[in-house]
């Protein structure tokens, strides 16, 4: 179901944006929703980065490219976080929640710090991901525990998410 809202919203956020014409927005729902059918969760930007014929070298620029566009029509923006990439990974906030844990990994969108359960951020190449994941801490923590706790969500760089979702998830 995040899966889908992700694919939509940000579906939403690129035409919006007009940075992909119908065919591209296709290919690009296509391989989507491949990757999730064979549980194998691809970033949504980075696909059509692709889709749109951007060489591997230029992927990185490609992606912000397209996450600037998408940032520019959805609101509130997730600030870009240039050093997210080197936070330590939140191995006991994970523990206490597995749910979470497959969550981010499903939208890639991994928890970049917690501080107990008050004060939780997390990141994405595709702010829709972090927005959503934000809203998913939220929702849990609050049913878990009875509190809202300050959740954070941010954009980062091809080169900080890609690292990070490969320590986090072994992806």
């Amino acid at each position: 179901m995040l899966a889908t809202a992700c694919l939509e919203q940000s579906i939403d956020a690129i035409e919006a944006a007009g940075i992909a014409d119908a065919t591209e927005i296709a290919r690009t729902r296509l391989h989507y929703e491949r990757a999730i059918s064979e549980e194998r969760p691809l970033d949504i930007l980075e696909i059509l980065a692709r889709v749109q014929g951007a060489e591997e070298e230029h992927i990185g620029s490609e992606t912000a490219r397209i996450a600037h566009a998408i940032s520019g029509v959805i609101h509130p923006t997730p600030p870009m976080i240039p050093f997210a990439g080197k936070l330590i990974a939140p191995t006991a906030f994970y523990e206490s929640f597995p749910f979470l844990l497959a969550t981010a990994k499903l939208l890639l969108s991994p928890v970049i710090y917690a501080e107990d359960t008050d004060a939780v951020g997390t990141g994405s190449l595709n702010p829709i991901a972090a927005r959503l994941m934000a809203e998913e801490i939220v929702a849990v923590t609050h049913d878990r525990f009875g509190i809202k706790p300050f959740v954070t969500a941010v954009r980062m760089d091809y080169e900080s998410w890609s690292f990070l979702t490969r320590k986090h998830f072994g992806s």
